[in-house]
């Protein structure tokens, strides 16, 4: 008679799938897509063309170890707050299907092999801001600012910025103005971004201590800080147009989009002031859309003659 025998994998009864599944969502994927997304076009624009396709391959590999590696950390981390707040209590250290200390070996694995990657594949510059960009989410915004101030989400964006330094430094070996000029639109894209999502969740960044803005002031104020930096994104985007010779495919997709994020903000804004519902995950959304389509337009322009 046969008898089915379940093999312990890693710890538990679990099987190969379901435990990669695991590791996986320790990484954080929807938020290495999102990198990724501006790495791309990034090296596009580094090239004034299109680059070597083993070169970008090699790039989104480190690159997604590289934030593959500070998500795990993050996981890791914040796994007592992750266990209070309803939005992360799937996560696998939460849940139990991996273990704190195989989350945390995974996690310097991933951060070791996209060095290591970048340094041998791309160049040196590229693997050293790769360091950079995991010691800035790691330390800087999740071990120091999450827990402490409402200006976390600003400051500790920058981490969040770092994949188009890595992308054009990846294609040229150095940095000029245009890499820095994305950086800053990701930068001040941040804040409008994840503070509508803060909204919706106000109650579980309550309930864990962390000081989001949405926690710390009303909605109203909230509504107003996401205007602001939504302006300040779309004026910083319009930078790119002469620094670094762009056509009208980016001048048009930058107006037309950028209009339509502020559009967004006001709308979240006023929705607040007049005490109505407000749909915050809207301009979360909107957020995304907005990003995907001016970098869409970076990666486009430089392969056309006008």
């Amino acid at each position: 008679m046969d008898v089915a025998v379940e093999i312990p994998i890693w710890g538990g009864p679990r099987s190969i799938r379901s435990t990669l599944n695991a590791y996986i969502a320790l990484t954080k994927p929807r938020v290495i897509e999102l990198l990724l997304l501006v790495t791309v076009p990034t090296m596009f624009l580094a090239e004034n063309g299109v680059p070597s396709l083993w070169l970008v391959l090699a790039t989104l590999v480190g690159g997604a170890l590289s934030a593959g590696s500070a998500g795990a950390f993050n996981c890791y981390i914040d796994r007592d707050i992750d266990r209070v707040m309803h939005r992360t209590q799937g996560r696998p250290l939460v849940t139990g299907e991996l273990t704190d200390r195989q989350a945390l070996v995974f996690a310097w694995g991933l951060g070791i092999a996209s060095i290591a990657w970048l340094w041998a594949f791309t160049n040196w510059l590229a693997a050293a801001l790769s360091l950079g960009a995991i010691l800035l989410y790691v330390v800087f915004y999740t071990m120091i600012l999450k827990r402490r101030t409402a200006q976390n989400i600003v400051w500790g964006g920058v981490a969040g910025c770092m994949p188009v330094l890595i992308g054009w430094a990846a294609v040229t070996g150095d940095l000029a103005w245009p890499p820095f000029i994305l950086f800053t639109v990701i930068f001040l894209w941040t804040p409008p971004h994840y503070w509508p999502l803060s909204m919706k969740y106000r109650s579980d960044y309550q309930a864990a201590g962390v000081p989001m803005l949405a926690v710390v002031r009303g909605r109203t104020q909230v509504g107003l800080q996401v205007i602001l930096y939504a302006w300040a994104t779309v004026a910083c985007s319009l930078l790119l147009i002469p620094i670094a010779n762009m056509g009208l495919v980016y001048t048009f997709m930058a107006i037309v989009t950028g209009g339509w994020f502020i559009y967004e903000t006001h709308r979240l804004y006023n929705r607040a002031i007049h005490h109505e519902q407000v749909s915050p995950m809207r301009v979360f959304h909107g957020s995304i859309a907005y990003l995907t389509l001016l970098f869409v337009a970076v990666a486009v322009d430089p392969l056309l003659p006008f």
